[in-house]
C-alpha cells in the first residue's frame, strides 16, 4: 500500500507549530541575524554555516529566512544596499515559491521515508546524493543555490563525508546550512570549514511573542515557560501540549513539605503516568522529574532561581540545596535516576512503579538535605 506523503510527518517540524518555513519571523536572536547580515554586506559571505543552540530555539526559522532573502537576491548585490534585515515581502516570488516547496534554487534535506512510509532514523547517503542533480542544475539567473541541512546530527558517517566533500569544493554561489543540535558531535573538519552561528536560549518577552506569532497564546506564565523550556520554543510548546507546567507545579507540591512527601500527589502522578495512550505524558512527567532535579543542583551552586518554574519552587530549591554538598547529592541522583529511567522505558517497566520509585528516591535525598 502507498503511502500519501502529506500523511508522513515532517522531522523537522515540532507538532501544534508551523513549519519554520512558514515561519515569518524571529525573535530573540537580533544578534545571528546581525552576524550573517554583517558577512552578506561586507561580501565576506562563507559557503557553509554551522547554525547551532539548544533545541527548539529558531534555529531552522533563521536558516529558511535566510534561504528566503539569499534566493530573493537579484545579480551580486551584496554590499551595494546594506540590507538591515532578512525580512523579504511575503507576497515576493521567492518567499511565495518556498512556501509550496517549489523553489529550485533551495534544496532541504532532512530524514526521509523508507519504502513503508516510516520516517528512517537517520539521514542517509542517498538522501545527500540528491545534491548532485541540484548542483548538476545551472542557475538560470545567476542567483543563488540553498541548502539547508536539519539535521547534521542525524547524518550518518557516509552521509557526513559526502557533506563534507562538498564543503571542501563548493559549488559558485552555493551556501549550505547546517543545523545542529549538539555540534561536537560532527566530524571537526564538517566544523572547521563552516562559520559557526550560535543563537541563544528566549528570554520571557520573546517568548511570548514567538507563541502569540505561532498563534499558540499561553494562559501560562510566559516567564515559567521560558524557565522550564529553557528558552526554547519547541520545548515550550510540548510543555504547553502536555500540561507540563501543571505537572511540574505538582511535583514541587509533592515535595513542599519535605521531609513529608505529600504520598497522594505521588499517587496522582504516577496514576497520570500509566493511564492508558498516555505514553506522551508519561515521557513528559520523566522530563519534568530530570528538570526538577536539574534545578536543585543549580541552585545549591548558584542560588535558587530568580524565575520560579511554579509556585513556591525557589523557597523549595533554597532549603532543598542550599549548597555545594546538595548540589552534588541532587546532581548524582539526577545521573542515576536518568539511567534508571532510560532502562525502565527500554525493558518497559510499569510507568507507575518507575514514577513512585523516583519518588522514593528524590524524598531520602530531601529527607538528608532538611535534617
Amino acid at each position: 500500500m502507498s503511502t500519501d506523503p502529506a500523511d508522513i510527518p515532517e522531522p523537522d517540524r515540532v507538532e501544534g507549530a508551523p513549519h519554520p518555513r512558514h515561519t515569518a519571523r524571529l525573535f530573540g536572536q537580533n544578534r545571528a541575524e546581525a552576524e550573517f547580515l554583517e558577512a552578506y554586506t561586507s561580501g565576506r559571505m562563507h559557503h557553509g554555516w554551522l547554525l547551532t543552540g539548544p533545541r527548539g530555539v529558531g534555529k531552522a526559522t533563521l536558516a529558511w529566512r535566510i534561504a528566503r532573502f539569499l534566493l530573493a537576491q537579484s545579480g551580486d548585490t551584496a554590499g551595494m544596499f546594506a540590507p538591515t534585515t532578512l525580512d523579504i515581502p511575503a507576497d515576493h516570488p521567492t518567499a511565495l515559491h518556498i512556501a509550496a516547496q517549489s523553489d529550485p534554487g533551495l534544496l532541504l534535506i532532512r530524514r526521509s521515508p523508507d519504502d513503508k512510509g516510516r520516517l528512517r532514523s537517520i539521514i542517509g547517503v542517498e538522501d545527500v546524493r540528491r545534491l548532485r542533480g541540484f548542483f548538476g542544475l545551472s542557475a538560470t539567473d545567476g542567483g543563488h543555490r540553498v541548502v539547508i541541512v536539519d539535521s547534521a546530527d542525524d547524518m550518518n558517517p557516509n552521509a557526513a563525508n559526502a557533506i563534507l566533500k562538498l564543503l571542501e569544493e563548493p559549488p559558485a554561489r552555493a551556501t549550505l546550512l547546517l543545523i545542529s543540535h549538539q555540534p561536537t558531535g560532527l566530524l571537526p573538519t564538517i566544523r572547521s570549514r563552516c562559520r559557526e552561528v550560535r543563537l541563544s536560549a528566549l528570554l520571557p518577552d520573546d517568548m511570548r511573542a514567538a507563541l502569540h506569532a505561532a498563534d499558540l497564546d499561553p494562559t501560562a506564565d510566559p516567564g515559567a515557560l521560558a524557565a522550564l523550556s529553557d528558552g526554547s520554543v519547541g520545548e515550550a510548546i510540548r510543555l504547553m501540549q502536555m500540561d507540563g507546567l501543571p505537572l511540574y507545579a505538582m511535583i514541587v507540591r509533592m515535595f513542599q513539605g519535605a521531609p513529608q512527601t505529600d504520598r497522594q500527589i505521588a499517587l496522582q502522578l504516577a496514576e497520570r503516568a500509566s493511564a492508558r495512550g498516555e505514553g506522551a505524558r508519561f515521557d513528559m512527567i520523566l522530563r519534568l522529574f530530570d528538570l526538577f532535579l536539574s534545578r536543585a543542583a543549580r541552585a545549591g551552586v548558584y542560588g535558587p532561581p530568580e524565575v520560579e518554574a511554579a509556585p513556591g519552587e525557589a523557597a523549595l530549591l533554597a532549603r532543598l540545596s542550599p549548597g555545594l554538598p546538595h548540589a552534588r547529592a541532587w546532581a548524582e541522583l539526577q545521573q542515576t535516576l536518568g539511567a534508571r529511567m532510560r532502562h525502565g522505558q527500554a525493558v518497559n517497566l510499569d510507568p507507575a512503579s518507575l514514577v513512585l520509585d523516583m519518588v522514593f528516591r528524590i524524598d531520602e535525598v530531601a529527607r538528608a538535605s532538611v535534617r
